[in-house]
């Protein structure tokens, strides 16, 4: 009989074992808007809170439009072992998008937590070839302007131009066209820009690809995409020059002769501030290799500016409130 128990309760480790580790797959789902939309009717229809919504769908105000599609996060509850990592993985979601939906940049979970899981993007084709002219193209998660363009062998710009957008905003769901004659694209070439030049690729952790985003969004958060991924890569570029820190950590927390800080937002504190989802875009394209600032070590807002020796620096390029430069 006690050995019966013994059994069991064996089997009922195991069993309890097996229910923790078992993957559970959570698929978030996509709502075209419909005329007298808006979010918070959205959000209240599919029980997601109106800001998780916004966070998902890279939304930057409450603006919603007609025919527009959403990605609806799919609510999941926090079970024991659980991580953000491994959340993100068993659901085939970035675990940028993760965090970003959520608003969450710590990596502490509580068991019973709610989470909203946004679109996984599922096993990611390694070869996607670039598709007949003038095909329609649906963006993902995590795309931009920039990657789809160098994937297409085609140029931000003939994005633009083809879709009638006035900015290098896009969203998981919106169709683009891709422009004809648009091919595969050389990996090693220089690809897809409105401006700059297309070098070195980063290998960084999530870590610092978070604390560059939020100095993204410190400094440039009220200008445009490309502006923000050129603040990106002049922080970017500090890496490969010997004259500086070799790590992201270092180069944004330099303090200069133990009185200047290189970037006042970690003066001011808004450098604590979390990551916007365009933020980590920007990075992204920016660690992808695509340089606006063409190579600058570092930028000023001529109206706010007063240090002589940084204005007296070539100029790489001026986008927006900045002046890109290099020394």
């Amino acid at each position: 009989m006690k050995g019966k128990k013994r059994y069991i309760r064996y089997g009922s480790f195991l069993l309890a074992l097996l229910v923790m580790l078992l993957p559970v797959l959570v698929n978030a789902q996509t709502y075209q808007v419909k005329p007298g939309d808006s979010l918070y009717l959205i959000s209240r229809r599919f029980n997601v809170p109106t800001d998780t919504l916004k966070n998902g769908n890279n939304l930057s105000s409450n603006m919603i439009y007609p025919g527009q599609n959403l990605i609806i996060p799919t609510a999941y509850t926090v079970r024991p072992g659980d991580s953000l990592y491994l959340i993100a993985t068993r659901n085939g979601i970035p675990l940028t998008s993760l965090r970003t939906t959520n608003n969450i940049w710590h990596n502490y979970l509580e068991v019973g937590q709610v989470l909203y899981l946004p679109l996984g993007q599922g096993s990611p084709n390694p070869n996607p070839g670039a598709p007949s002219s003038g095909q329609l193209y649906t963006v993902r998660t995590n795309d931009s302007l920039y990657l789809i363009a160098k994937r297409f062998g085609t140029t931000i710009q003939a994005l633009k131009t083809a879709n009638k957008l006035s900015s290098d905003f896009i969203y998981p769901g919106q169709v683009l066209t891709i422009p004809t004659g648009a091919a595969p694209s050389n990996p090693g070439g220089n690809n897809g820009g409105t401006g700059g030049h297309y070098g070195t690729k980063f290998n960084l952790s999530q870590t610092e690809i978070e604390l560059l985003a939020r100095l993204v969004r410190a400094e440039a958060e009220g200008e445009s995409y490309e502006g923000q991924v050129a603040v990106a890569a002049s922080v970017l570029n500090r890496l490969n020059d010997p004259r500086y820190p070799n790590t992201i950590s270092q180069i944004i927390y330099q303090v200069d002769q133990g009185i200047y800080y290189q970037y006042s937002p970690v003066m001011d504190g808004r450098i604590n501030l979390p990551a916007t989802a365009t933020a980590l875009k920007a990075v992204q394209d920016a660690i992808n290799g695509w340089d606006p600032s063409n190579g600058a070590i570092g930028f000023y807002n001529p109206a706010k500016t007063t240090n002589k020796w940084v204005r007296s620096q070539p100029i790489t390029a001026q986008i927006g409130n900045h002046v890109f430069f290099r020394n």
